[in-house]
């Protein structure tokens, strides 16, 4: 009924002294259907998408090679630590380096998985507003938004697994044996960065820019967003952005 009625005020109100063919009338009528959309549908739509982003960032960045793989993502050195690297390779300390360098990647894989529930948490708490704001905001807006909302649990979660992680692969005991020997040559300064601090904010600095990228794809590739009422909310973003 509702349907027919407006049918009937378009044919009235906009074509009034002239022909025009029913089939026209028909998809007039459903383009404006279907880009009337509630704030709520907004607000879940955008809710469902980045669940659906921030799931895909940390399950990649938990397998194995998820940051070791990942030129984008992967850790290396400490910058304050390079001259360290660059030192032993020079010595031909080639397999000692990359010890070090797999065992820090495979610590931050370990931790990653725990990401999840903290940005799930996160995007379910955020208000209309905020969905609002984020749909239309820029590219990484909503990356921005669980940067803001949740680096500060995240690191006090990913701190504890870090350290724990470092252990487990050895990632210490390379460290502390790379270092150890660049310091006992001659005319060098010290060098010890802290390492569970820096690994915890690289882990998280890959985690956010993977979350970003799954962004960025659910945003310009319409194939991306699963749920229907992510491709509705999107769909409604592609025609009003």
């Amino acid at each position: 009924m509702f349907r027919n009625f407006l049918l009937g005020l378009l044919t009235v109100g906009l074509f009034t002294g002239s022909t025009c063919d029913p089939k026209i009338m028909e998809d007039v009528l459903n383009s404006v259907l279907e880009t009337t959309i509630t704030e709520q549908e907004v607000a879940s739509g955008l809710m469902e998408a980045l669940v659906q982003g921030a799931t895909n960032g940390s399950d990649l960045l938990s397998k194995v090679n998820g940051y070791l793989g990942n030129p984008q993502v992967k850790i290396p050195f400490p910058t304050e630590a390079q001259k360290i690297e660059s030192t032993l390779r020079d010595l031909g300390m080639n397999k000692m380096c990359d010890d070090v360098i797999n065992s820090l990647n495979r610590a931050a894989e370990n931790a990653a998985i725990e990401a999840k529930p903290i940005l799930i948490n996160s995007i379910r708490s955020m208000t209309i507003t905020d969905a609002m704001d984020i749909l239309f905001g820029a590219n990484d807006a909503a990356t921005e938004y669980l940067k803001k909302t949740t680096t500060t649990q995240l690191t006090d979660k990913f701190s504890p697994i870090i350290e724990s992680s470092l252990n487990k692969v050895g990632a210490t005991k390379y460290w502390t044996d790379a270092v150890n020997y660049y310091n006992k040559i001659p005319l060098v300064a010290d060098l010890n960065p802290d390492l569970e601090a820096y690994v915890t904010a690289k882990a998280l600095e890959g985690l956010f820019y993977m979350v970003e990228q799954e962004e960025l794809k659910i945003r310009q590739d319409p194939a991306a967003r699963a749920a229907e009422i992510v491709q509705k909310v999107f769909g409604y973003y592609d025609t009003n952005k």
